[in-house]
C-alpha cells in the first residue's frame, strides 16, 4: 500500500511541476487574403471574422506589437470600449477584450510617449524579452502586424500560427512574411481550421 500510494504522490507531484514550469504560448495571428496581402487598408473583416479574433483576445493578457502596429490599434480600440456608440457589436466585443488585457509591450526605437499607461515600450532585445515573457504565469502572448511577427519566427518564438485567409485577391499591399530570413524551413502543423460563412478560413497552425 505504502509503494502505492508513494508513486500516486510522485505522479501528482510531477504534473504539478510539468504545469509550473509550462510556458506561455506566442501567437501571431493576423488576417491575410488569398495572395498573400495582410494590409488591413485593403479589406475589412467581417462578423466572424471580429468574433474569432475576440475569442483569441480573451485568452490573451499581454500584446506584443512594433510602433506601426500599436499605433493603429491605440487609442483607437480603447476608445471603442470606452464610447462604443454608433459601432457594431461584434467590434464593441473586440474592443471591450482588447481593452481588458493587462499589458502591451512594444519594441519601437522612435515611441516615446505611449497612449496606454499599461504600456511598456522596449528598445533592445527581443529574443530575451520574449523569453522572460513566456516564463511568466497567465494566458497568452499575441502579436500582430509584419515586422515584429516575422523576427519572432526567425528566432522560432511564436508557438501559434493563427492566419484568417479572405477569399479575395488584391494585387497589391504588404505581403505576409515579406523579406523573411530563417536559419532553416519553419515547418508548420494545421490542428485547426474553420470556415466562415463569407468564405474566409480560419488556420490555426502549431510549430513543429
Amino acid at each position: 500500500m505504502d509503494t502505492i500510494f508513494y508513486f500516486y504522490l510522485s505522479k501528482q507531484i510531477l504534473k504539478i511541476k510539468t504545469k509550473t514550469n509550462q510556458m506561455k504560448n506566442v501567437i501571431y495571428a493576423i488576417n491575410t487574403t488569398l495572395d498573400g496581402c495582410c494590409d488591413h487598408t485593403k479589406f475589412f473583416p467581417d462578423e466572424e471574422t471580429m468574433e474569432y479574433f475576440t475569442r483569441l483576445t480573451r485568452d490573451t493578457d499581454t500584446f506584443v506589437y512594433g510602433r506601426k502596429t500599436y499605433e493603429l490599434m491605440v487609442p483607437y480600440w480603447p476608445d471603442v470600449a470606452k464610447n462604443p456608440s454608433g459601432d457594431r457589436k461584434e467590434d464593441v466585443e473586440f474592443a471591450e477584450a482588447y481593452d481588458a488585457v493587462d499589458k502591451i509591450i512594444v519594441f519601437s526605437q522612435s515611441l516615446n510617449s505611449p497612449e496606454e499607461k499599461k504600456t511598456r515600450v522596449v528598445r533592445t532585445g527581443l529574443h530575451n524579452e520574449i523569453l522572460k515573457l513566456k516564463q511568466e504565469e497567465g494566458k497568452n502572448i499575441l502579436t500582430g502586424g509584419v515586422n515584429i511577427p516575422t523576427q519572432l519566427a526567425e528566432l522560432g518564438l511564436i508557438d501559434e500560427y493563427h492566419f484568417v485567409v479572405h477569399p479575395i485577391v488584391i494585387g497589391e499591399g504588404r505581403r505576409l512574411f515579406e523579406g523573411v530570413n530563417l536559419q532553416e524551413k519553419l515547418q508548420l502543423k494545421l490542428v485547426e481550421s474553420t470556415v466562415f460563412k463569407s468564405g474566409a478560413v480560419a488556420l490555426r497552425y502549431l510549430k513543429q
